[in-house]
């Protein structure tokens, strides 16, 4: 009996072993079946949410969050009031803005019991890589998965993009948007005068959601007439169809994906329901932007309505990876040679030029209509991703033409184009939480940026500076015996970012009759903040071996007589 019961034990283990055999050699076959490059991408998109969920709490809140947030309620409230809540109008000029994500942000924020600003942190952050993985996707489609994961890993190790991912809660989502938009519109030229309802849908709803950030995202209906044109048969379909009827068709199909976009807009946007042209009077409005903002270019000091024509692409040229920049111009260059050549991308070159018209369009109209700029290229976040496509399909077929070479050189290709994207991220990770104080080796780093280019314009290092002044005070004898001190801080930042991270009671913002009479000062280096006080510096924050913060004691200063007791 007992060899009975161990023969079926031993038969029970052969038939289980044998499943597990059979089931991972039908996983492996369901793998096989992807191409290697996309099952790359996907796991590094899911590498980056875990690695935004794990860090979204070091990064500060921006000057912008608190008036973006609590206009969000003002949208919400002119809603649930029936309209008749109309503060909205009258608050600052954020009227001029649509309010998608706040508005979002906030209705999650009664889903999700945690810190609203740790809440808009996450969410932009994931819209934030939603990016990175439309990017990839449109890549996928021009270049092939190769193209797609370069394309992916050239955006996550831009400083400019990633360090924006968590703060940047306007520039992110529109960017996003835009390149979603971006792809959408690409299958539709592709497939046009009759595309397919679902990209014409998905194209719609992420325009509407561009332009129920900025109305910026007027730009994606120029995009689209474009494509309309870029697309033309190279000869006339029939006698019966000339060139005309195909523009016609196409924009006559592509007409409910604007109705649609236009829904979403105003309904993100609630002034711009109000007058139908109000988007472009709001367009007008922000190029006629004149607030009392300087900024720095090449140690120059200008008003953002007096920047150089030039200042939006010369920070492109500084802050972008060189790597992108390369990449970018081999994407050119291999879409104008004759197809006989590797890596020729002669039945692209439409795609190619749609991406390379969403990068230069803006550009070239910021600085033919001189408007107004500040705080480097923020506000134009949103030609970067379109810049990290043409970059991974530039390197694609550098590789591609490097692969009918030598396998020396072919292997010395890919070594280099790996190393540079390793070194961009390992810059980045020296960087952290500071990554869009990326600055390429052009201008010789961050340590040439240095207060020659606008650098932490947010005082992102406010929650590390304040952390250092009051491990300062913890140590200091004086000031354990003093408790009851109250101390007045001044801070070249905003406030919201302040009252979250102080822990000591005896730290208070600013309240003095002038910033001159505060105990202590907390500036970063841009824009020389940190020299408008004087003070001991008692703590720096430094990157890279260069110090974007300083934390002075002013006490010496304005109190003397105690300064000598201590």
């Amino acid at each position: 009996m007992d060899k009975v019961i161990e023969t079926q034990l031993t038969a029970a283990r052969l038939l289980d072993r044998e499943d597990k055999i059979l089931s991972w050699r039908t996983a492996t076959r369901w793998i096989s079946r992807f191409d290697i490059h996309d099952i790359a991408t996907v796991a590094l998109i899911t590498g980056l949410v875990i690695l935004a969920l794990g860090t979204f709490r070091d990064y500060a809140i921006s000057n912008d969050e608190g008036v973006q947030h609590h206009y969000g309620e003002l949208i919400v409230a002119y809603y649930t009031s029936g309209f008749r809540n109309q503060s909205l109008f009258n608050f600052e000029n954020l009227y001029l803005y649509g309010g998608l994500f706040d508005v979002a942000s906030i209705a999650l924020s009664h889903l999700i019991p945690i810190d609203p600003y740790d809440l808009r942190h996450i969410l932009c952050a994931l819209i934030g890589i939603g990016g990175i993985g439309a990017a990839a996707a449109t890549a996928r489609l021009i270049g092939g998965p190769r193209a797609a994961i370069i394309t992916a890993i050239t955006l996550s190790t831009c400083g400019t993009w990633y360090g924006a991912m968590f703060n940047h809660t306007k520039d992110i989502p529109f960017a996003a948007a835009m390149m979603g938009a971006s792809f959408f519109l690409i299958r539709i030229a592709r497939s046009l005068p009759s595309p397919r309802t679902l990209d014409i849908t998905a194209f719609g709803l992420l325009t509407g959601a561009a332009l129920g950030i900025r109305v910026l995202g007027l730009l994606l209906i120029i995009y689209a007439g474009m494509a309309i044109i870029l697309y033309l048969p190279r000869t006339q379909l029939d006698r019966s169809r000339p060139r005309w009827w195909f523009v016609a068709c196409s924009s006559f199909r592509l007409l409910p994906g604007l109705l649609l976009a236009y829904v979403v807009m105003v309904l993100a946007w609630p002034w711009a329901a109000l007058a139908p042209l109000n988007p472009i009077r709001g367009l007008a409005e922000f190029s006629e932007f004149h607030y009392p903002i300087r900024t720095v270019l090449a140690g120059q000091v200008h008003d953002m309505a007096n920047v150089p024509r030039l200042y939006v692409p010369i920070y492109v040229l500084v802050r972008t990876p060189l790597l992108t920049l390369f990449g970018a111009a081999f994407a050119i260059l291999f879409a104008m040679l004759p197809v006989t050549i590797p890596g020729a991308r002669r039945q692209h070159r439409r795609d190619i030029a749609l991406i390379l018209l969403m990068v230069t369009f803006p550009l070239v109209c910021q600085a033919a209509l001189h408007g107004p700029a500040f705080t480097g290229l923020r506000h134009f976040l949103f030609i970067i991703p379109p810049l990290a496509i043409l970059a991974g399909i530039g390197l694609d077929s550098a590789l591609i033409a490097l692969a009918t070479c030598r396998r020396l050189v072919a292997n010395s290709g890919f070594a280099v184009v790996s190393a540079c994207l390793i070194w961009n991220a390992v810059t980045l990770v020296r960087l952290h939480p500071y990554e869009y104080l990326f600055y390429n080796s052009i201008v010789g780093g961050l340590e040439g940026a240095s207060r020659r280019y606008d650098m932490d314009y947010w005082f992102g290092s406010m929650p590390e500076a304040l952390g250092q002044l009051e491990t300062f005070l913890r140590a200091a004898p004086a000031d354990a015996s003093q408790p009851g001190q109250i101390y007045s801080v001044a801070v070249c930042g905003g406030r919201h970012s302040f009252e979250k991270t102080v822990t000591l009671p005896q730290l208070h913002w600013d309240f003095r009759s002038s910033w001159e009479e505060s105990d202590f000062f907390l500036a970063p280096t841009h824009m020389n903040c940190d020299e408008d006080l004087d003070g001991k510096v008692i703590a720096t924050v430094e990157r890279l071996g260069v110090i974007i913060a300083y934390v002075k004691d002013r006490r010496a200063l304005i109190r003397p007589s105690e300064a000598a007791t201590r």
